[in-house]
C-alpha cells in the first residue's frame, strides 16, 4: 500500500478493502493490515483481485472519492464514482487545453524536455558504467548535442518547432544507440529505427516495449479520469491513445530503452528468441515474448525515488504518478506539469 498525493494505491494482490465507520480498512486473510481515514483521500487505486465491499464503494461515491480498479499487471478495468462526481470537469479542462495551441505547446514542452533529458542521462550512464567498452567520444558528442537542445525546447513557441527539436534530439540519441549495446553484436546490431515492421532484433524489442509502455500509460490516464485518446503533442486520430503517447515520451529512455539494453547486455535474450519472416520483419518468438514479459513485470517491481515527490516507489507506479500530476495541473492545483526526470 502506498499513499501519494491524497491517493491510496493498493499494490498487493490479496488485499480486500472494507469500511469501518469513517475509515477504509485493508484486510489480508481476514486480518486488518492497515487503516486510513476516508477524509484524507481523494482517490483510491486498487491493483488487487480481491476487490472492495459495496459499503466502501457507496461511502466513496457519497464523499466524491474516486475508485479505480486495475488487474495486478496494470490493465485498467473500471472506475467508480458518485452520480454527481464523474470526470466531466477534468475532461472538459483537458479538451479545452487540447484545443488551445499555446496550452498544448506548454504541456508538450515539459514532456519533450523530460524525454531529451532522460535520453541524455541514459547516454551518460553508459559513459559512466562502461567507459572501457565504448566509443566515448561519440557518446560525449551526442550527449552534448542533446544538452544544447534542452533550453531551446523550453522556449519552443509552437508544436511544429517542438516536433523539430524532438526529432533532432531523437536522431542524435539513436545515432549512438548501437554504442550502448554491449552484447551479441551479430544478433543485436542497431542501425536506425524501423517501426512497421521492425527490421532487426533491437527494433523488435523497442517496438514491443513501447507498446507495453503505451498500454500502461493509457491505463494510468483512465485511472485518474483523463481521456487517453485526446492528446496535446499527438493530435486526435481515430483509435489512437494520443495522450498515452504524449505521456510515454518522457518515459521511453528510462523505462523502455534502458530495459531493452539490459535484456541485451545481460544476455537474457538470444538469437533463437527471434523469428525472421519472409517480409523482412523480425519478431519475437512465443518463448521470447514470454521471457520479455517476465522480466518486464520484474522491472516494474523495482524501486526508485521519484524525482519530484521524493517518495520511494516502484517503476510500475511511475505512469500512474505522472498521470495524477498531469490531472492536477489540468485542474489548476499545480502551476506546471512536472515531467519525470530520471536520476
Amino acid at each position: 500500500m502506498k499513499h501519494l498525493l491524497n491517493t491510496l494505491y493498493i499494490l498487493s494482490e490479496d488485499i480486500y478493502l472494507s469500511l469501518d465507520g469513517e475509515n477504509i480498512v485493508a484486510n489480508r486473510d481476514k486480518q486488518i493490515a492497515a487503516r486510513y481515514p476516508l477524509h484524507t483521500l481523494q482517490n483510491i487505486v486498487s491493483f488487487s483481485y480481491a476487490g472492495a465491499s459495496p459499503a466502501l464503494l457507496g461511502a466513496c461515491a457519497e464523499r466524491r472519492i474516486g475508485f479505480a480498479f486495475f488487474t495486478p499487471r496494470g490493465k485498467f478495468l473500471a472506475r467508480s464514482c458518485g452520480s454527481g462526481n464523474g470526470n466531466v470537469l477534468l475532461r472538459r479542462a483537458q479538451y479545452r487545453a487540447a484545443d488551445d495551441p499555446d496550452q498544448s505547446c506548454r504541456i508538450s514542452r515539459t514532456m519533450i524536455f523530460g524525454k531529451l533529458y532522460n535520453a541524455r542521462w541514459s547516454i551518460e550512464r553508459t559513459r559512466r558504467d562502461h567507459k572501457l567498452h565504448i566509443n566515448e567520444e561519440r557518446l560525449a558528442a551526442s550527449s552534448q548535442k542533446i544538452r544544447e537542445l534542452l533550453p531551446k525546447v523550453k522556449e519552443a513557441a509552437s508544436l511544429e518547432s517542438l516536433r523539430g527539436l524532438e526529432g533532432t534530439g531523437a536522431n542524435s540519441y539513436f545515432d549512438v544507440f548501437d554504442e550502448m549495446i554491449l552484447g551479441d553484436k551479430k544478433t543485436f546490431c542497431f542501425r536506425t529505427r524501423s517501426r512497421r515492421p521492425p527490421l532487426d532484433a533491437v527494433n523488435a524489442l523497442l517496438s514491443f516495449s513501447y507498446s507495453l509502455l503505451a498500454h500502461d500509460c493509457a491505463s494510468a490516464l483512465e485511472g485518474v479520469g483523463l481521456d487517453s485518446y485526446v492528446g496535446f503533442l499527438h493530435r486526435d486520430r481515430p483509435g489512437r491513445t494520443s495522450l498515452a503517447l504524449d505521456l510515454m515520451e518522457e518515459l521511453r529512455p528510462s523505462m523502455a530503452d534502458r530495459f531493452v539494453l539490459t535484456l541485451i547486455n545481460n544476455r537474457i535474450l538470444k538469437s533463437s528468441d527471434f523469428l525472421n519472416t519472409e517480409s523482412g520483419a523480425v519478431l519475437l518468438t512465443d518463448d521470447g515474448r514470454k521471457l520479455f514479459l517476465k522480466h518486464w513485470q520484474e522491472k516494474k517491481k523495482e524501486t526508485l525515488t521519484h524525482p519530484y515527490l521524493g517518495e520511494k516507489l516502484s517503476w510500475g507506479m511511475i505512469p500512474h504518478v505522472q498521470a495524477l500530476l498531469l490531472a492536477r495541473y489540468l485542474r489548476g492545483d499545480l502551476d506546471a506539469y512536472p515531467p519525470f526526470l530520471w536520476k
